[in-house]
């Protein structure tokens, strides 16, 4: 569940390579526990859909290892859901009536009676317990015991070409617990490897982009090299600055000034500090006070090589810059996981919830809804809800692969995004001209092309898709209210008759090839460590953007939070607050000309020229109105200003 930021600094796909796992709750809400017996209740989603008959290959031996994580109800898992909804609406009652986060573990978290029956009834199985928390009871034991809790028997599985554990059955828990114990995760075992103590490696190789840039877009032509859509094209940027996002995105006078932004990513990295710093001078940011940048980190790392640790220093590095690059006096606090598992990431954004850290939480993460299962989606929507409840916010960025047909062979969405309970934040290639003016966006979709050896033309024009903003209609998670009305029949029943939930909510800059400009250290070929630039994007730079805007908002409203924000983001929809994207905004076809280091990062391995064409999101489309490249549209000017109004 990592993000890849050297392909997207190379504009090539992101590929997700942790499974974390699929819900199907229609607004978070957790499924009711169907009785399995007169004394059990069973934990809908448990058993994993890959655990086939046909892939059975046996029980799981009595004394193989589980470690698990029961999570908690709580005391009114329905109540947590419909508050979290009512706050959350303008046209509710209780709109913006926000509580903190001790009032809101008293009104809906689990009682001491809850988690000490909890306790015992493992204990009473044999497990031991590891750890407990508001939020859940960790525990370990042998498969026996594991089987003697859970009513349910573990069975080896073939999943592709691997063999995994998971429940022949689903698991259940004593109806005794009246429900205390919203849902188990662990006793799957795909794809988890064992843990130990590891430190935290150097940052990755270097990467650079070659010239030549253009400053802003359509200042440098590629005279010299072919037309492409009858004209000839522009050099890609540079990489745009804060300046010219904030303009483009209508910013003003606002700077985030007293809001809070918290960002969630796997590690840490060992050199943010200065790279934020160093980035902020030379691009004319402003300077980042004491105290405006803290880190929340883990005592420990774990599954540092499997999970590519130095990756994703870059994606922090992007975040925090982005971040306040948009929203300069904003405060922005990191709160880092132990590991790209959802274990450890959700850990994370619970540190955030239970310690309100922030009002704004951008997370640019995520992997294929195929991967996602009913038992972690519960556990991610309680924690978004409970942060509903509190005035905080959580944004997701989309995607980088489309549709995903490209990379899986299966059109679906990315997770937690699809999320009823998140802000999902696509894509755009973003066209910002002289004096900062805000000309154009498409949604973002890359076809690619090399040039001929001759240097005349370019090859099979437009050439292969390579990357996109994610999108398109959840399978598994309803469809919520919110954006009944707006998003378009067809999009919304896709899947199902009774409608299903569609991404993106709203977007933001994302194409690389119209990317943002970061600084970060990284490691030369000389094995020197060295702060160096280089232009990025994907929807990992829009999420936090969004996020960024999202402050500025906040700031408009006189620092009042505004929460989760989907149902007042569609309360906009179709006014002038936003631009409207489409996939042709000119009238003709886009391209940009690009030229790369063969090797990553100086010319000794010679060039790669290519035009990259814009506007071709797989089979997504960006057309008038609301659509699943880029939603309601992005931010336009008066749309920080609208918040002063709620």
């Amino acid at each position: 569940m990592r993000s890849n930021r050297a392909a997207l600094r190379a504009g090539a796909s992101m590929a997700a390579t942790l499974p974390m796992i699929a819900g199907a709750l229609a607004l978070g809400i957790p499924a009711a526990h169907a009785a399995d017996s007169p004394t059990r209740d069973t934990l809908a989603g448990t058993k994993p859909a890959w655990a086939t008959a046909k892939a059975d290959k046996g029980s799981t031996s009595d004394s193989a290892q589980v470690s698990a994580r029961v999570y908690l109800a709580g005391r009114d898992a329905a109540g947590l859901a419909a508050y979290a909804k009512a706050v959350s609406d303008p046209a509710s009652p209780a709109y913006g009536k926000y509580l903190s986060a001790q009032q809101s573990q008293a009104r809906f978290g689990a009682t001491k009676a809850q988690v000490a029956a909890v306790r015992s009834w493992l204990t009473a199985a044999g497990l031991k317990i590891t750890g407990t928390t508001r939020h859940y009871v960790s525990v370990s034991g042998e498969v026996a015991a594991v089987e003697k809790a859970f009513g349910t028997q573990l069975h080896n599985y073939t999943k592709g070409s691997r063999t995994y554990r998971a429940p022949s059955k689903s698991a259940s828990a004593p109806a005794s617990l009246d429900g205390a114990v919203l849902t188990v995760t662990g006793l799957d075992n795909a794809p988890h490897k064992a843990s130990s103590k590891e430190q935290l490696p150097p940052p990755d190789a270097v990467f650079k982009n070659s010239g030549p840039f253009s400053s802003y877009y359509g200042s440098n032509t590629a005279s010299t090299l072919p037309s492409a859509y009858g004209k000839k094209i522009p050099y890609a940027v540079q990489g745009y600055t804060g300046k010219q996002l904030r303009a483009a995105y209508g910013a003003g006078g606002y700077t985030g000034k007293g809001v809070r932004i918290a960002i969630t990513d796997a590690y840490a990295s060992p050199t943010i500090a200065y790279d934020a710093a160093t980035y902020a001078k030379a691009h004319g940011d402003a300077r980042w006070k004491t105290g405006q940048l803290t880190q929340v980190l883990p005592s420990d790392y774990t599954r540092t090589e499997e999970c590519g640790a130095a990756g994703w220093y870059g994606e922090e590095t992007l975040d925090v810059e982005a971040v306040h690059a948009v929203a300069p006096d904003a405060n922005v606090t990191y709160v880092g996981a132990a590991s790209c598992y959802d274990d450890d990431l959700l850990d994370s954004l619970s540190k955030i919830v239970d310690n309100h850290l922030a009002d704004i939480v951008s997370n640019s993460w995520g992997d294929i809804e195929a991967n996602q299962t009913p038992d972690l989606a519960a556990a991610y929507d309680q924690v978004f809800q409970f942060g509903a409840v509190e005035g905080i916010g959580f944004y997701f960025s989309s995607g980088d692969n489309g549709d995903e047909v490209a990379n899986t062979g299966t059109k679906q969405v990315d997770t937690p995004a699809n999320s009823a309970w998140v802000t999902a934040v696509g894509g755009t290639s973003l066209a910002v001209g002289k004096n900062d003016k805000y000309l154009w966006e498409t949604g973002w979709g890359t076809d690619k092309a090399s040039l001929s050896a001759d240097g005349k033309s370019w090859t099979d024009f437009p050439g292969a898709y390579t990357s996109g903003a994610g999108g398109g209609t959840s399978k598994t998670v309803a469809e919520p209210y919110y954006q009944k009305g707006v998003v378009p029949k067809a999009l919304a029943t896709a899947n199902s008759a009774a409608g299903n939930r569609v991404v993106p909510d709203i977007s933001a800059i994302a194409d690389p090839n119209t990317g943002f400009k970061v600084g970060q250290t990284q490691t030369f070929p000389d094995g020197t460590e060295q702060y160096s630039e280089y232009r990025i994007g994907g929807t990992s730079l829009a999420a936090p953007v969004i996020a960024a805007v999202q402050a500025l908002g906040q700031e408009a409203r006189g620092g009042k939070a505004i929460g989760f924000a989907n149902p007042t983001i569609y309360s906009k929809y179709g006014s002038r607050v936003y631009h409207d994207v489409t996939d042709n905004p000119t009238g003709s076809g886009l391209a940009v000309a690009r030229v790369d280091f063969a090797n990553g990062y100086d010319a000794t391995d010679g060039l790669l020229t290519s035009v990259r064409s814009l506007g071709k999101d797989s089979s997504l489309s960006a057309v008038k109105g609301y659509d699943d490249v880029t939603g309601v549209g992005t931010p336009a000017d008066g749309y920080v200003e609208s918040y002063r109004r709620r």
